[in-house]
């Protein structure tokens, strides 16, 4: 049950990232991808911390913390700033459609680290997925943004940070906590952004901001970046890394749908094809049976 609870927690910490990519989209044109990256990550550190320290959590172990720091800084710092750029190049929905490879990259990664063995079914499924995605998002290129081409390749290489996050963070959840394990990676994530943002000057576009963006700011850090991560976690604490990445092929449906309402980007066959190379790829990959 532990592990089918971690699935279902999982693929409700991806619907919202899913919206939180529909809200970066409207987001974007108003700030750059710092900013971006702190309305999410430093509101989410400061809805964080309170709960852990009321909870009193597990923290990491003092040798722990230049990993859990370091982690946190490449994928909340680093990861989310390539995703930014992404968004800002692509539409919310090819952006996650790009995304929604991460079971796959997460399964090449663990294999790579000795995590995960891989397989010749494994193998299958990965190029099945890979194949159709890159098939959707060609498909669609004279529907899409003129550079929408360098989002997705952006997309695509920033996914493997997240799987090295998916990989290497259990062991250190389990000598700590999920919540205490991620309030120090954010809150490591978090100060590397504001420094970046004060040197770029990004803060100054927040003078520009009108209730319905600040709305979507505060939205996008206690719904994609607080509540979406302590789910993300407690479900990798549960599952395995490839069965939590699974559930990123929720992403871009929650993304299409709310992306469709909020700034009318349409919902295009090559996407749905796309979707479903994705789901037919993890379900090889994912589908061995253990032997006896």
């Amino acid at each position: 049950m532990g592990e089918w609870a971690g699935v279902a927690i999982a693929l409700a910490s991806s619907s919202l990232g899913g919206t939180a990519a529909a809200i970066t989209r409207y987001l974007v044109g108003g700030a750059d991808p710092i900013l971006l990256a702190i309305l999410r990550w430093g509101i989410g550190f400061l809805c964080l911390l309170p709960c852990a320290l009321l909870l009193g959590v597990r923290w990491p172990q003092r040798s722990d913390w230049p990993a859990v720091a370091l982690l946190g800084i490449c994928f909340f710092g680093v990861f989310f700033i390539l995703y930014n750029i992404a968004v800002s190049y692509t539409t919310a929905a090819r952006a996650s459609l790009a995304l929604a490879t991460l079971p796959l990259h997460t399964m090449v990664v663990g294999a790579i680290l000795g995590v995960e063995r891989l397989t010749a079914r494994k193998i299958t499924g990965v190029g099945i997925a890979v194949l159709g995605v890159a098939a959707a998002l060609a498909a669609g290129l004279a529907q899409s943004p003129p550079e929408a081409w360098r989002g997705e390749l952006i997309m695509t290489g920033a996914v493997f940070c997240m799987a090295f996050y998916n990989v290497l963070s259990r062991p250190l959840m389990q000598r700590s906590s999920p919540l205490g394990f991620l309030t120090v990676g954010m809150g490591a994530g978090a100060a590397v952004l504001v420094l970046a943002s004060i040197v770029k000057g990004s803060f100054a576009a927040l003078g520009q901001f009108t209730t319905a963006q600040w709305i979507a700011g505060i939205y996008l850090g206690i719904g994609g970046g607080a509540l979406a991560f302590i789910l993300w976690v407690m479900a990798l604490a549960r599952a395995t890394p490839t069965r939590v990445a699974n559930t990123m092929t929720v992403n871009p449906i929650a993304a299409t749908l709310l992306a469709a309402l909020l700034i009318g980007e349409p919902i295009t066959p090559n996407l749905l094809i796309g979707l479903v190379a994705v789901f037919a790829g993890i379900w090889i990959a994912t589908g061995e049976t253990k032997p006896a």
